[in-house]
Formats: C-alpha cells, sequence, structure tokens
C-alpha cells in the first residue's frame, strides 16, 4: 500500500529505469494487479463472514465497485496532470501547499496505521500455529516483528528487496494450496459445503457497515498504479480499461479465497476464528492421512512469511512517504537524512517502526483497520475533488475522458460513506490524528525548498522507479515473472529495462 520510491541515494545503488515502450492495456493492468494484492488477504479473509455470515461475499464485490469508482478518479487526475502523481500532488496544484500537506499527512497516517496492523496479524497467527506460546507472548512477538522489519530496511533497499524475493514460494504457494484443495473439497462435498452458507446473511446494518470498510481495506493500494499518462499509450481509454479489468482480477481472487474458507469451515467456527486460513487448511487436508499436520504447518508458515513481506514493503513506501514531505520542507530534516551505507532513511525508519509497535499494542486489528480506512478515505476524497477541479481547469485535456464528471461526484460520494460507516470513537481519534498535522505544517512549512531533492523524486525516471519496484513486492512479484513469461512466448519486449551506473545490464 506504499506510494513512494527509494530515496535518490538508493536508486544509484539499484540502477536507472526505464521504459523502452510505452505502456499498452495489458500492462497497465498487471500494474494495478501487483499493486492491490498482498498480505492483506490473510488479514482480511472470512473478516466480514463473521460479522454478516456468507453474504459477506457479496460485500467483497461491492467493496470492488467502490474502489473501481474511486480509482478511476485517481487515473482522471493522472490523465490531466501527466507528469506527477499521487493524491498530494493533485490536491496541492488543486488547492495549495497546506492542503496538499494535509493530504500527504492523512495518507501517512493511514500507512503507518496499516504497519501497527500486522504485528498483531503476526502474534495471532503465531499463537495459533503454536498454541503453546499463549496470548500472553503478543507483545513479544509484536516486539520481535518490528525488529526484524525495521533491521531488513535498515540495511537498505537492497537487502531488503532480496529477502523478500527468496521467500516467494513460501508467500504464494499456501494460498494456491488452499484455493485449489478447498475448491476440490466443496466440490466432493458439495452437501456440507452448502450446510456452511446456511444461513446466507446475519448481523444488522452496522454489522453490514463495518464489514464493507474492514473489506474495503483488502482493495487498497489501487492508486499506486496510476502512472503519468505520457508514459501510457492513448491514456484517455487504456487507463480506465486497465483500472477496471486489474479490479476485476483482484476481485476474482478475493472471492475465490473467501469461497473456500466459508464452503470448508462451519459458522460457529469461523466466527471465534481469528486466524480463518489455517482453520480452512485444516478442514480440507485434516481427513487426508499424513497431510493434515503438514499442511497446517505450510498455511501457517506461508501465513507468517506473507505478513512479515508485506509489512516489510509498506515499511519501505512509508519511510519513503516521509522522506518526499522532508524533502518539500514539511517534516523534519532529519526524516531525508540517509545511513552512509545503507541509504535507508534510518531515523525516519525508527521513528515509524516505533510507532507503529506502540500503536499495534493499544489497538485492535478491526480498529487499527478501520482508523486506516478513514483516513485513505479522506485522502480519496481529496482527489475526487481535486479530479473535478482538473476536469474544469483543464478542458482540453480531459475532453476524451469518459464520465469526467460523473466519476469523480461518485468518488467523492462513496469516500463519504466510507468515513460515514467508521465507528464513531474511530472517527474523533482519526480526526485527531489529521489535525496534529497543522501544528506539524506550521513549524516545518518551508521557507526554502530543497529543489534538488525534490526535482530528483517528481523527475520521470524517479516515477518510473516506484512503478517498478511495486512489481517486486510480496505476491506482484511472482505476478511479474508470470507477465513476462507471456511476453517471452509472444515475443515482445519488456516494457522496462535496468540499467546498472557501471553499464548496462540484462534487461527487465
Amino acid at each position: 500500500m506504499s506510494l513512494l520510491s527509494p530515496a535518490p541515494g538508493s536508486e544509484v545503488i539499484r540502477g536507472k529505469v526505464g521504459l523502452v515502450r510505452q505502456l499498452n492495456t495489458f500492462d497497465v493492468t498487471a500494474l494495478v494487479v501487483g499493486s492491490i494484492i498482498g498480505a492483506d488477504i490473510y488479514v482480511a479473509a472470512a473478516i466480514g463472514a463473521r460479522l454478516v455470515g456468507p453474504a459477506s461475499l457479496l460485500v467483497w464485490m461491492a467493496a470492488g465497485a467502490v474502489a473501481i469508482v474511486i480509482a478511476l478518479s485517481f487515473s482522471h487526475c493522472a490523465t490531466i496532470m501527466p507528469k506527477v502523481g499521487g493524491p498530494y500532488a493533485y490536491v496541492k496544484e488543486v488547492s495549495g501547499m497546506f492542503s496538499g500537506f494535509m493530504v500527504g499527512w492523512g495518507l501517512f497516517l493511514a500507512e503507518w496505521l496499516s504497519l501497527a496492523v500486522f504485528p498483531v496479524a503476526f502474534a495471532t497467527y503465531t499463537t495459533a500455529l503454536v498454541p503453546s506460546l499463549g496470548w500472553g507472548s503478543g507483545v513479544p512477538l509484536k516486539a520481535l516483528f518490528i525488529v526484524i522489519v525495521f533491521v531488513t530496511n535498515a540495511l537498505g533497499i537492497r537487502a531488503a528487496g532480496k529477502f523478500n524475493d527468496v521467500l516467494t514460494v513460501a508467500k504464494l504457494g499456501p494460498l494456491i494450496l488452499v484455493v485449489i484443495g478447498g475448491l476440490v473439497v466443496i466440490g466432493l462435498h458439495s452437501g456440507t459445503a452448502l450446510s456452511n452458507f446456511t444461513p446466507f446473511s446475519k448481523g444488522g446494518l452496522g454489522d453490514l457497515g463495518q464489514s464493507f470498510v474492514l473489506i474495503f481495506w483488502a482493495y487498497a493500494g489501487f492508486e499506486l498504479s496510476t502512472l503519468p499518462s505520457d508514459e501510457i499509450r492513448n491514456p484517455q481509454k487504456t487507463i480506465p480499461k486497465a483500472m477496471v479489468a486489474g479490479m476485476l482480477i483482484v476481485a476474482v481472487f478475493y472471492l475465490a479465497t473467501n469461497f473456500v474458507v466459508i464452503g470448508t469451515v462451519d459458522q460457529a467456527t469461523l466466527a471465534s476464528s481469528q486466524s480463518p486460513l489455517l482453520d480452512a487448511g485444516s478442514s480440507i487436508f485434516g481427513s487426508v492421512s499424513g497431510l493434515a499436520s503438514s499442511a497446517f504447518a505450510i498455511v501457517g508458515i506461508g501465513a507468517l512469511v506473507s505478513i512479515l513481506g508485506a509489512d516489510e514493503s509498506g515499511t519501505i513506501g512509508t519511510s519513503r512517504l516521509a522522506y518526499a514531505m522532508s524533502v518539500d520542507g514539511l517534516f523534519p530534516r532529519s526524516f531525508s537524512r540517509l545511513g552512509k551505507k545503507s541509504n535507508a532513511p534510518l531515523i525516519g525508519l525508527a521513528v515509524i517502526c516505533g510507532t507503529a509497535f506502540v500503536a499495534s499494542t493499544l489497538g485492535g486489528l478491526t480498529e487499527l483497520i478501520a482508523a486506516s480506512v478513514f483516513l485513505l478515505a479522506f485522502a480519496y476524497l481529496s482527489t475526487s475533488i481535486s479530479a473535478f477541479i482538473l476536469v474544469r481547469k483543464f478542458p482540453e485535456r480531459s475532453v476524451e475522458l469518459a464520465g469526467k464528471r460523473v466519476i469523480p461526484v461518485a468518488g467523492m460520494l462513496f469516500s463519504l460513506l466510507l468515513m460515514a460507516l467508521v465507528a464513531p470513537n474511530l472517527i474523533l481519534i482519526s480526526s485527531g490524528l489529521l489535525l496534529v498535522g497543522v501544528p506539524f505544517y506550521v513549524l516545518f512549512s518551508p521557507k526554502k525548498e530543497q529543489r534538488e531533492l525534490r526535482e530528483a523524486f517528481l523527475s520521470r525516471e524517479a516515477i518510473l522507479r516506484r512503478t517498478y519496484e511495486q512489481g517486486e513486492r510480496f505476491l506482484a512479484h511472482p505476478w511479474r515473472h508470470l507477465i513476462w513469461f507471456v511476453y517471452r512466448r509472444r515475443h515482445v519486449e519488456r516494457p522496462f529495462i535496468v540499467s546498472d551506473v557501471l553499464g548496462p545490464s540484462p534487461k527487465g
């Protein structure tokens, strides 16, 4: 769910990124899928089923539709403003530096709260996998998790990326195992599966609203795929098509996973489960001699590795968001100070990891997710408003955009709905955290911009670097290799080319 790139200093180490051709619909669709799918599925799987029963499958579909509309508002902004991307830039163009800062601050808080979700999930899955640890070990487990994430990122982007790449199979394999095995079991025992879907719905309107907020969190990240439109062929048509296609692929993946979990685990067990994929794995392979304990361990370890990988990637992005705002003079300068050997913003990393640990000990899983969604919805609302204004401000750039007024308005309404569905106490807490940004801005508002660093961050190459590295994270990594396999079979050149400072390296 991160928005930003490695610091310019680390980009020198990893080489330059460029495009060998403009991106088509297939390319941008791949970027959308890679930006969204992550370890959220381990956290959010069946989270709605506990509230509204199997009817949560409909909520997954509705949340995906809402995400598509808001994502199209982002695509409108990217098309009209082809040189920069992200809510911070769009809002700043429309309303000035202070408004841009508040949106950037809201995104920073949303990312930070998401980071605090994963230590809680890590502790939950660990204690489910090893019950003898007991719930008393929750805080030490969260601390261990944060330490691993900090150390890996402190070693630098390259080390963090390699650590994530090595464990790719361990992340992806368990999900495939559960989905395929679950579909087979449901097909062979359709009567049992049908009973698990009965009754189809439960709970009231409040439960429905809460499940919608929590499920929507899994779709967040679509804003990462809004490349500058001058990198995309026929952007007015390509970006909307790719957004819709990519979101549909993600929705099918999410629906398949939740369908299997609901179809293989009875509702009573699911209602109290904190690790639904582990329960699904036990139910699917429990009757197969010699596989039950192995499958349980594989799914459990896969969940832990996936959650660790997702938080690691998220920490990279959140620290870079703090870096970018520091570069613009809106955060303390120490947040853009890089380590001599690692080229990582160590102070920013330490502050982010330390405070995320504190938040993970104070808040529960659902509370942290809901607060994050409220702040994300604030950024989405601001972006949708910006899209509406940009359409009127630059009519010559938006003449071919489909739904150029209807989509931003729908994006505003859906964003407001998301904010309204969050519990009142969490709205107050999130709003309070948002208002903390006001004195922050007053204290750190730029007297003199650090122009060179800012230009490096907003350059074409830096934006391409961010986009390229999105595909190197978590489930996006095998997805990228699948896409490149298709390119090889079609004898088509890959869109990205990476070259080292000392000379050209193999393409891709």
